[in-house]
This record gives C-alpha cells, sequence and structure tokens, in this order.
C-alpha cells in the first residue's frame, strides 16, 4: 500500500488529485490494473466527477452547504455532524483502471477529494492490483 499525503487549506474544499495520482502511477511503474484510493478519515470524500469546468465542484460545495449546514443543531459534541454526513454521501473510495500505464477517465473527468472538516494534512491510501 502507498499513501498520498493531501494538505489541505480550507474548512471545506475540493481538490482534484487526478495529476498526483497519475503521477503516482507513472511513478511506480503500475501498467495494467485496478487503483483503488481510499480516505481513511470520516470527514472526507472522494468521487470521479467533471474536472474541466471549475463551476463544477464550487456548485457541489455549495450545494452541500445549503442542505447540510454547520449550524444545524446536530447532537454530536465536536460540531462538525456536517462534515460526516457530506464524507458519507461523497464515499471513503473510488477504483480506477490502469491500462496501458494510464488512468483511464472520461474526455471530461477528474478525480476529486472532498476535504469537509480541514484544514488538515491528510492522507490517501493507495492499493494496487495488478493485471
Amino acid at each position: 500500500m502507498e499513501k498520498l499525503s493531501v494538505p489541505t487549506l480550507a474548512r471545506e474544499e475540493m481538490l482534484d488529485l487526478t495529476a498526483a495520482l497519475r503521477d503516482a502511477v507513472r511513478s511506480h511503474g503500475w501498467n495494467d490494473g485496478i487503483l483503488t484510493v481510499f480516505s481513511p478519515h470520516t470527514t472526507c470524500g472522494l468521487t470521479v466527477n467533471e474536472g474541466f469546468d471549475p463551476d463544477v465542484p464550487r456548485d457541489m460545495l455549495a450545494f452541500f452547504k445549503s442542505r447540510i449546514p454547520q449550524d444545524w443543531g446536530f447532537r454530536h459534541a465536536e460540531g462538525n455532524s456536517d462534515a460526516h454526513i457530506k464524507a458519507s454521501l461523497m464515499g471513503s473510495s473510488v477504483q480506477l483502471i490502469v491500462e496501458g500505464g494510464e488512468i483511464q477517465l472520461g474526455t471530461w473527468q477528474a478525480v476529486w477529494f472532498l476535504e469537509a472538516d480541514g484544514p488538515r494534512r491528510r492522507q490517501l491510501w493507495l492499493k494496487w492490483i495488478g493485471a
């Protein structure tokens, strides 16, 4: 298992991880197989979505904030229940097909990391299964 460090700068943000994951695949010489990317954090999520238009991640964050506000009156003592819900809706992992040493994504797709309780230094776990 490999680990990828992800520093975040705001309480809520979405970071495009596509280039970092492509670099990891190339640097390890992974050719054909499946790359699983997993977040071991209960207030972070992962997804594959549009990577071309910067309004897409902004819209996603705005939607989450409007539907799941931090000050809704949750009972969880840490004050970050909204972050747990957002991360659960997003999911904690993605699986990516790698062929010919390249991550296979659609024309407009990117791999996104959701930080919902930052800023922090996060880690993602990368597990390679070669074909």
